[in-house]
């Protein structure tokens, strides 16, 4: 990184481009005639020259970095033709004056030599002076013909006064200035503008500086998520990216005067590895950040999931399987990242070492605590940090996880001189530290600590400790999976998890988990939780299923860390039993008295159900944000509520019967204001399962909303309930029941602009259908504004009416491009014993618009009737559970008959695929 030593690459002929150009003036005198041939040859040469460029990027003879390289050495050659041409042919000064001078100067990216195929150009044109007609002539030339070329081009035109005091006064402008190469023109004003702005802008201003680029960093990173393992990172932007090492560069200039960051070598801030660190990263990021831009043809900075697997295979990483090729490129990204994060932090501790910062003292912060270093202890405080003993590891390697424990233990970070001292120290880490009791304590009082654990382990990891103390972990660390679920990588989600349990614990997410936050303080065994936590997904990407592989490591760790054999059995069965809960929970009906009976016998104990809640919630809030919602919670907390009441109360059949009696009675006393015959057609046109399947509110509602439709003669009725606490709209509709009508309305729902969340069809005794479907916006929140309701009202009425085709105008839509990169192959599954009453039918698929219309109707077409649907949807996956009866009311158990069923709905799911 670096810019002062420009190398020409060759790749557009400036001395040819400008005999042409010659030519084209001495044959024609009509400058407008001119201009317009010039264009025409200068876009031809220029597009020809980038093009040769792309070519040997693509066929992997060009590295990214020299292609940047390349692209900038192209534009260059194009303004200095352009700046002898206009000053040449068309405003010739033949004797300027002082003020008829001007410099043209590179800025950004762009000034440190590096173009990305899709990037704009910054230019400053410098005058010595005021504006002057010639100048201004000249720089609308170069301007428009740039313009005219198709290129993106930030400007600014200032005389030398004003570059020096706009930059004084704006970090952007000066930031600009300070990586400003010369372009063409009058190289004396360029050389003069240096020199003011070393003398008079970068002097006595650098801590000034190093806050301020210091501070935008972490702005940025706020913006583009704190997280440097994003699965679909911004390779510019985001943390670890290339704006970090720039950072570093624009730091290391400022300070420093370097002209490439290996001069940074000499003045001791990074070691010649650390250097070729930088090097690796820069070039790693470069190559990924070319790719992308041609792979897109347009300035794209995000590494979405629909480019990944091409970028993968043309930079090298090969698979079998195209998944785990991706994930193979991803994870070297991600250890990119990380060595970008290990980079800033070795240069900020050189910073703190030349005093180019101000850190508060320690023992200003925690007084009584570690006194300045003056013994022989292995721990001191320098600079507000704790740092230690060059030796400290070597003499004792139970210090590796001994800093990280006091760090956590007073609250303060680990300097970045110890980290890099750890980082040199990690083969010290051997099996007689894993196994030494001392260590183990010391680290699980990290995981269970009362005061940031998420930080601590986070520290951990990116020291390269955690992967050494716990070997099963370093599988973990910056493996992706490639999916649309997971937002993080599996180490970052497994940390977040274990963040997100402690501030349950500390009760700071008790608006969104009331229930988990009261129940946290009843559960017998904190190491329980926290180890289950952190080990539950640690066999992501192992061989065989993850949960079983994960409960065998549970098995082995815990007795290491100290715990207990019933709190490694508890340990062990989280891990193995931590979808139980959500899947549950997401789909299966939990009105259905066997669904919660089953899953009573898989957990068996109050302590173990309160734990699985804890450790389910925590689980599906760490996969990223917007992943979580209240309907999922309210999902969650039905289900242990039911489970808590019969695993209290034993077996709940001989209660169901009260039940249903209990909430007759309370809705015949809401509906005292009704005429006698309404409320006796409300109380007995139900069936069983629809009195179990609601509160007295939510009966009440549907009683009247029935009963005013009868007393007008409607044959439609919706209502639209939205609640932000769980984050759906119920939409309720009451029509005459016929075949067919779940299928007509999720495609109408579908149609509206609605995603379904969940869904109950109820028929009555008397022919009516009362269906009830839990709806999301497609951004994840409540449907029901009353326009749209009432746009989806006249669908529902158009669909029902034969006037509308829903499978029509869902055909007509695009997938989204980012789920395009994933295909999930169709199943169907039945199930008999999940239900006393009905088959189970389970459908798992790409998610898109309609799906669920689409296998609704293919069911309906089977000759079956819905009494409910669960829907869940992770990432791309769809994964859909119907509830069915055939045209008697039975079970469907003939193999033949299955069989044929699953043939229609996965021709059905294929057929409707875009």
């Amino acid at each position: 990184m670096g810019f002062e030593a420009h190398v020409r690459l060759g790749f557009l002929d400036g001395d040819a481009l400008r005999r042409d150009l010659t030519a084209l003036a001495r044959a024609e005198g009509d400058a407008s005639r001119l201009r317009k041939a010039a264009l025409a040859h200068i876009k031809s040469e220029f597009q020809a020259a980038r093009e040769r460029v792309k070519t040997r990027v693509e066929s992997g003879a060009l590295a990214g970095l020299i292609a940047a390289r390349a692209l900038s050495d192209v534009q260059d050659v194009l303004i200095q033709v352009l700046y002898d041409f206009a000053t040449k042919h068309f405003y010739y000064a033949q004797n300027p004056t002082e003020s008829e001078r001007l410099s043209v100067v590179a800025t950004g990216g762009y000034g440190r030599g590096q173009l990305a195929p899709g990037s704009d150009i910054d230019l400053l044109f410098v005058r010595p002076f005021k504006q002057t007609a010639w100048g201004e002539s000249v720089i609308e030339f170069i301007l428009h013909m740039l313009w005219d070329l198709g290129l993106r081009v930030g400007h600014a035109t200032r005389s030398l006064a004003e570059c020096v005091r706009l930059a004084k006064q704006d970090i952007t402008i000066r930031t600009a200035l300070l990586e400003a190469r010369f372009l063409w023109g009058d190289r004396s004003l360029y050389d003069e503008l240096r020199k003011r702005f070393w003398a008079e802008v970068a002097a006595h201003s650098g801590q000034d500086f190093v806050a301020a680029k210091l501070a935008e960093r972490d702005q940025r990173h706020l913006r583009q998520g704190e997280s440097r393992y994003l699965v679909e990172p911004n390779i510019k932007e985001g943390k670890g990216g290339l704006r970090d090492l720039q950072t570093l560069y624009w730091i290391g200039k400022y300070l420093y005067h370097v002209d490439d960051a290996a001069d940074l070598v000499e003045h001791n801030v990074f070691s010649r590895e650390e250097y070729k660190t930088f090097q690796k990263a820069e070039a790693f990021l470069w190559d990924v950040r070319c790719q992308l831009h041609y792979i897109v043809g347009r300035a794209e900075e995000r590494l979405t999931f629909d480019v990944q697997p091409e970028i993968a295979g043309r930079m090298g990483f090969t698979d079998e399987s195209p998944r785990r090729a991706v994930e193979h490129f991803m994870r070297a990204y991600f250890l990119v990242a990380k060595d970008v994060g290990d980079l800033t932090r070795i240069f900020c501790a050189a910073l703190e070492e030349q005093n180019r910062k101000d850190r508060p003292k320690l023992s200003r912060l925690l007084p009584g605590f570690l006194k300045p270093r003056g013994g022989n202890e292995d721990f001191f405080v320098e600079n507000g940090r704790l740092n230690a003993r060059g030796d400290a590891f070597r003499r004792d390697p139970v210090n590796l996880i001994r800093i990280f424990h006091l760090a956590e233990t007073k609250g303060v970070d680990v300097h970045p001189h110890a980290l890099r001292t750890i980082t040199r120290s990690l083969a010290m880490m051997t099996d007689d530290v894993r196994n030494d009791p001392v260590a183990n304590r010391l680290f699980l009082d990290i995981l269970t600590s009362r005061r940031d654990p998420e930080r601590a382990l986070r520290r951990l990891n990116e020291a390269g400790v955690l992967g050494r103390f716990v070997p099963a972990f370093a599988h973990a660390v910056a493996l992706m999976q490639f999916n649309m679920y997971h937002h993080y990588t599996v180490d970052e989600h497994l940390i977040r998890a274990v963040g997100i349990v402690a501030a349950i614990e500390r009760g700071e997410l008790r608006a969104d988990h009331p229930l988990s936050c009261d129940l946290i303080k009843r559960i017998k065994s904190r190491e329980t939780l926290y180890c289950a936590i952190l080990l539950h997904d640690i066999a992501k990407g192992l061989p065989g299923n993850h949960s079983l592989v994960g409960a065998s490591i549970a098995e082995g760790l815990c007795p290491r860390l100290g715990l207990s054999p019933e709190d490694t059995a508890a340990v062990a069965w989280l891990v193995k039993n931590h979808l139980v809960m959500s899947d549950t929970a997401q789909r299966r009906d939990i009105a259905d008295p066997k669904t919660v009976r089953d899953f009573v016998e898989a957990v068996q104990s109050p302590e173990m159900l309160r734990l699985l809640l804890i450790l389910t919630v925590a689980d599906i809030r760490a996969v990223g944000p917007g992943v979580w919602n209240g309907w999922k919670g309210q999902l969650l907390r039905e289900l242990y509520y039911e489970a808590d009441a019969v695993m209290s109360g034993g077996d709940a059949r001989p209660a169901r019967g009260a039940r249903i009696g209990a909430a007759k009675e309370v809705l015949a006393k809401r509906l005292a204001d009704l005429p006698l015959p309404a409320r006796e057609r409300a109380l007995q046109r139900h069936y069983d399962s629809y009195w179990l399947a609601f509160d007295a509110v939510t009966h009440d509602r549907h009683a009247r909303l029935m009963n005013a439709a009868d007393q007008k003669g409607e044959l439609l009725a919706l209502t639209a309930d939205s609640s932000a606490f769980r984050a759906v709209t119920e939409l309720v509709v009451y029509t005459p029941d016929h075949p067919g009508l779940f299928s007509q309305l999720a495609g109408a729902i579908a149609v509206s602009g609605g995603s379904i969340v969940d869904a109950k069809a109820f028929t009555t005794a008397d022919g009516f259908a009362l269906d009830i479907f839990s709806v999301q916006d497609t951004e994840g929140g409540p449907f029901g504004d009353p326009e749209r309701v009432e746009r989806l009202r006249r669908t529902i009425a158009q669909t029902l009416a034969g006037q509308l085709s829903p499978r029509a105008i869902i055909a007509k839509r695009q997938t989204k491009k980012r789920a395009s990169a994933f295909y999930i192959r169709p199943q169907v599954d039945f199930d008999n014993e999940a239900s006393s009453a009905s088959s189970l039918i389970e459908v798992t698929g790409t998610d898109r618009p309609g799906l669920l219309h689409h296998v609704a109707r293919a069911i309906f077409d089977s000759g079956l009737s819905i009494s409910s649907a669960i829907v869940a949807t992770y990432g791309e996956r769809a994964v859909d559970v119907f509830y069915v009866r055939d045209g008697y009311g039975h079970k469907i158990v003939h193999p033949d008959r299955q069989e044929s069923i699953q043939g229609r709905i996965i021709k059905a799911m294929e057929a409707e695929t875009p």
